[in-house]
């Protein structure tokens, strides 16, 4: 429990601005998956999928760019 604190702690700013990036990733994934498909449930589905993943990437592009 230790290690997830201090890794929370450590990494708070980015873990916010990966939450942020997230929560628009995904609104603006459900809103063109809706005017593609016209169906609400099929566009949070498919808008859920590659923001997730995106959003890990993310995650550790800023790790990795914020050592440079």
């Amino acid at each position: 429990m230790a290690h997830l604190q201090q890794f929370l702690f450590n990494n708070s700013s980015t873990l916010k601005k990966t939450l942020s990036y997230y929560i628009v990733h995904i609104s603006v994934a459900m809103m063109v998956a809706y005017v593609i498909t016209g169906n609400l449930i099929m566009a949070a589905t498919l808008s859920l999928i590659e923001p997730t993943v995106q959003a890990f990437a993310f995650f550790f592009h800023e790790k990795v760019w914020n050592r440079f």
